[in-house]
């Protein structure tokens, strides 16, 4: 067995599925295979959707390993964005209360249409400035009242983090249930 992105592959799921899948559908691209796999395997998340990004991950690791040979990416590379600073998040007044003074907190998620605000909230004032985060995420801005007062970003969570881990209390087998 084989272990990648917390799943075993044994020596046929390699052979007869991951490495014959390839062979014979040398037009599909990297992300059909990975969704290919996940079909055969049924590599699933608790919705029902496929796991291909996961797929994929293990894919590449495989391939860096020697075990299967996927083609070549045919992702163009992305020029990074550089983000305008706008009057839009220019200073608001200062909010100088007591916590409990301040007007109701509110959050409310990033979607498409308000990603780059929040993006440029992050470039202007992240003393990192922006950067995507990797994988899945949630992002929020946090209001009192009307006033924007803070921002939230929450990434994929690290598949191994023993400090997380020992706070909680798992062990390694523990931790792969959760995350298989």
């Amino acid at each position: 067995m084989t272990r990648y992105c917390g799943r075993d592959f044994s020596p046929k799921d390699l052979e007869q599925q991951i490495r014959s899948l390839i062979k014979h559908n040398p037009k599909l691209n990297r992300t059909r295979l990975s969704e290919e796999v996940c079909r055969f395997l049924q590599w699933l998340k608790p919705d029902g959707k496929f796991k291909d990004m996961s797929c994929r991950v293990a894919m590449l690791r495989m391939d860096k390993d020697g075990l299967i040979r996927l083609p070549p990416s045919t992702r163009k590379k992305q020029p990074v964005k550089k983000i305008d600073i706008t009057p839009a998040t220019d200073p608001k007044t200062p909010v100088i209360c007591p916590v409990n003074q301040l007007p109701q907190l509110h959050l409310q998620m990033v979607t498409k249409t308000n990603s780059a605000l929040w993006n440029e909230y992050i470039e202007r004032y992240h003393y990192l400035g922006h950067s995507p985060l990797p994988g899945a995420q949630l992002r929020y801005y946090i209001s009192a009242g009307e006033q924007i007062v803070a921002l939230t970003g929450f990434g994929a969570a690290a598949w191994q983090t023993a400090p997380r881990d020992q706070f909680i209390g798992w062990n390694n087998d523990q931790r792969k249930k959760i995350y298989t």
